[in-house]
């Protein structure tokens, strides 16, 4: 075998010019000690709060808990393989989700996969889950209405652009229908709308879905869902997925609206991780920083100012109480972080008053500066009859004798139930409510029977909307001018003559 020097100084030359030092350093850990979704770490010192840890077979964690020598962290996904002396190792990075227009009409897990069997979703942008609310200098007032088409609630507990207004009530009582309803409102008004499912029934999501898709409110609609299949991690991380998706399109300019179904069971995720992490639990066996839990999602709710955008975000709690109680902690807690709360009440719904919102419980902190200035000149009113009217019902359940003013209050109250009452998925115009509200108030419609209200004012809309058109557009434009009022009464009058025929 002969040696050819300079075949072999070739080559060397050609490793040495092609040679790069890559030198790869690892954080790596080692398991302690796995069970029940939650793995004891030792040998991470650097190791970060919320930071993404990996596995080797590519599972990733969530680090809670940082102690003096050992870390604890959540799996977010199947723990089969992950073994007492698995290592494991850190990312650096804390958990991102995709965002962008590819998510609208998907429906997604808590990490942002697509959950729904169809394409991949290709998105071009990554956000932490994690972020600060905005400031109060890149704030704006709330001072545009977000219309949920549900006249009870438009008159009497308006929502604003950028509001979080909470939606509380025993089991059965409406809360989601109420919020799916004003979704569907949003139909072309230019709202992106994201509904976070946590811990119900795979059923539930299902039927929810569908009803958006056959609304054609999936169009604008991102749906998050944590059913109560998956792991408490992933029904943990499930609102701050859904709010950092509905943050994308906020910075963007435009209006948002986040539905969390509902933060009662995300509490109870938490407080089951807690206790696993052996944190010291407080009231109610929940951990102390549950109330910081709920309020750095909802302090992300915001109508930012034009400077910044102009977009806005609002947020659609949703809590169940048991047997009517508000005043437990969770209740209490997100009461305390919300811009009103809209009150169900089971008595109501049972009686079939529908939607079952108790306006003596119910506020808006905030709406009424977004009302238009028809609605707000009427809703006043509508508050104090309707109140009136519960505190005098109290009264004629007792068979006393009633003057004749107590008896045409109590009339007029029975009308202004009825008149509020609504069948789902089928919202009111802005401006059609202002007409009935007008009616009903200023006892227009006192010879019309309390049974037939409702077919009367199926009725009126259509006729209004059919005959009267420009109505609409001045009642939104001007408010509640003397030349309207007479427009209003005469329209009234129009239809009913009709109706008698």
């Amino acid at each position: 075998m002969q040696l050819k020097p300079d075949e072999i100084t070739k080559i060397i030359k050609d490793q040495i010019k092609n040679y790069s030092s890559k030198i790869e350093l690892l954080d790596v850990g080692t398991v302690i000690s796995v069970g029940d979704g939650i793995v004891s770490i030792y040998g991470l010192d650097d190791c970060m709060s919320c930071e993404l840890l990996e596995f080797e077979d590519g599972t990733k964690a969530l680090v809670l808990n940082l102690e003096e020598d050992v870390i604890g962290a959540v799996v977010l996904g199947p723990c089969d393989n992950i073994k007492e002396g698995s290592s494991v190792k850190r990312t650096g990075k804390i958990v991102s989700v995709p965002v962008g227009e590819e998510l609208i009409g998907r429906v997604v897990n808590a990490l942002g996969q697509p959950i729904d069997g169809m394409s991949p979703i290709d998105a071009s942008e990554f956000r932490p889950t994690e972020c600060d609310a905005p400031g109060i200098v890149a704030r704006s007032h709330v001072d545009t209405p977000l219309e949920t088409g549900i006249k009870a609630i438009d008159s009497m507990i308006p929502i604003g652009k950028g509001q979080r207004e909470l939606i509380i009530g025993d089991r059965q009582t409406g809360k989601t229908t109420i919020a799916i309803d004003t979704i569907m409102n949003q139909k072309g008004k230019n709202v992106i709308c994201v509904y976070v499912a946590i811990g119900q029934k795979n059923s539930t999501v299902a039927q929810v879905v569908e009803m958006l898709r056959t609304n054609g409110a999936m169009d604008y609609t991102v749906v998050v869902s944590a059913t109560a299949s998956d792991s408490s991690a992933l029904q943990y991380i499930a609102p701050y997925t859904g709010c950092t998706i509905g943050e994308y399109f906020m910075d963007t300019g435009k209006d948002v609206l986040c539905v969390y179904d509902d933060l009662s069971k995300h509490a109870v995720a938490y407080r089951a991780i807690s206790l696993l992490l052996r944190k010291p639990p407080g009231r109610e066996a929940y951990p102390g920083d549950v109330f910081y839990l709920h309020s750095r999602l909802l302090e992300r709710a915001a109508r930012m100012s034009k400077e910044c955008g102009g977009g806005s975000l609002s947020a659609l709690p949703i809590i169940e109480t048991q047997a009517g109680d508000i005043s437990a902690y969770i209740p209490t807690n997100v009461i305390s972080i919300t811009d009103g709360q809209i009150f169900l009440e089971s008595e109501l719904f049972f009686a079939g008053v529908r939607p079952a919102v108790n306006p003596g419980v119910s506020v808006s902190r905030v709406g009424g500066h977004a009302q238009i200035k028809a609605m707000k000149k009427l809703s006043g009113t509508l508050k104090l009859l309707y109140s009136q009217f519960i505190e005098l019902q109290a009264f004629s359940q007792f068979g006393s004798e009633l003057d004749e003013s107590t008896r045409k209050k109590i009339d007029q109250g029975e009308r202004i139930v009825e008149i509020l009452k609504q069948n789902n998925n089928s919202p009111v115009r802005m401006e059609c409510q202002v007409i009935i509200i007008y009616a009903i108030i200023n006892h227009l419609l006192g010879d019309i029977a309390v049974s037939d209200l409702l077919r009367f004012e199926e009725g009126l809309f259509g006729y209004v909307i059919q005959s009267h058109n420009d109505l609409l557009v001045s009642i939104l434009t001007d408010g509640l001018t003397e030349e309207i009022e007479e427009q209003i009464k005469t329209a009234i009058h129009e239809y009913k003559s009709m109706f008698a025929a």
